[in-house]
């Protein structure tokens, strides 16, 4: 279990890094290392190297080696989270869970349960909802009832993913794995009860995942929501969600909410920060013996691919 004095905050949480793949080393670690509550000790991937942190090749191996390391973050594919994240909790370490938490549904619940059985903190994180637009863009929403939201989040695969053949395997997600970002943002504005109705998946005859998407929902209150995903964009990036209330008032986020515009009005513009707010609320949930462990992202996620049209895409090369 976790050292009291990291719980009380008189020392810095210790962390080991699992995976040191492309997120893990532009986002995670300088996170850790600009929050002085935290303290990165060690790093494992079957892999990478690293100049500075010790690696090891397995889970149990840094942590027989590092007995004093209190949580993880789980940066690895989704597919293998649940085995890794087994293995920490029996260990009595905290979790940190890069998004989307797990492969399925299944497995994240059974994470949760391990993780409330054992008496550590759990956070399924979803950067996405850290941006700075997000909690003025939901305060806003709060005090009007809605038309319409549409979502247009489209990128480039080959710029953000090289060479992660994962992605389009089974549990990868395709080009929901960036779009659950959005979706991750629309359950914070909305709430969790969002429904799907119908989806085409647009899936690579030589892939298992989708890499474009369209996905109609309706919101707990009746608002219709549509939302286009596309991984083959080459011109500039598209992470934006616009919002029409019934009063005709408009109000859009853009640039995954680094821009929040109301009625065609920028009002706010702020540098993405979102992986810092993360770890700062891990570091809070740790403290205070709790966790936050919403799957409703994940959950739209899979009712997409339940309720889904598969349409046969052309082959995808890097």
């Amino acid at each position: 279990m976790s050292d009291a004095s990291s719980k009380d905050g008189s020392q810095p949480l210790k962390i080991g890094l699992i995976g040191l793949g492309k997120i893990a080393l532009d986002q995670h670690l300088p996170a850790i290392h600009g929050n002085p509550g935290l303290a990165v000790v060690a790093a494992c991937s079957p892999r990478a190297t690293h100049a500075t942190l010790p690696v090891y090749r397995s889970t149990g191996e840094m942590l027989r080696a590092h007995p004093e390391i209190e949580a993880v973050a789980i940066c690895t594919p989704p597919q293998v989270r649940q085995a890794i994240a087994r293995e920490a909790i029996d260990a009595g370490k905290h979790v940190f869970l890069e998004k989307p938490p797990a492969a399925t549904l299944g497995e994240a619940e059974t994470i949760r349960r391990l993780a409330e059985d054992k008496g550590v903190s759990l956070l399924a994180s979803w950067h996405s909802r850290f941006a700075p637009g997000v909690e003025r863009a939901r305060d806003w929403i709060g005090q009007r009832r809605l038309k319409q939201v549409r979502i247009a989040w489209k990128e480039n695969v080959r710029q953000w993913h090289p060479g992660q053949t994962w992605i389009f395997a089974p549990g990868g997600m395709g080009v929901f794995d960036p779009g659950i970002n959005s979706l991750s943002i629309l359950t914070r504005l909305l709430g969790p009860e969002v429904v799907v109705h119908k989806a085409d998946l647009h899936i690579p005859t030589n892939c298992d995942a989708p890499i474009q998407a369209q996905v109609e929902m309706v919101s707990g209150h009746g608002a219709r929501i549509h939302a286009d995903y596309d991984f083959l964009q080459e011109s500039q990036q598209t992470w934006s969600i616009f919002v029409e209330a019934e009063q005709g008032e408009n109000l859009a986020l853009h640039m995954g909410g680094t821009i929040l515009e109301i009625d065609g009005k920028v009002v706010l513009q702020e540098k993405e920060a979102e992986y810092p707010g993360l770890y700062a609320h891990f570091l809070r949930l740790v403290r205070s013996g709790s966790s936050d462990a919403d799957f409703s992202p994940l959950r739209i996620v899979a009712d997409a691919f339940l309720v889904g049209k598969r349409i046969a895409a052309p082959e995808y090369h890097e």
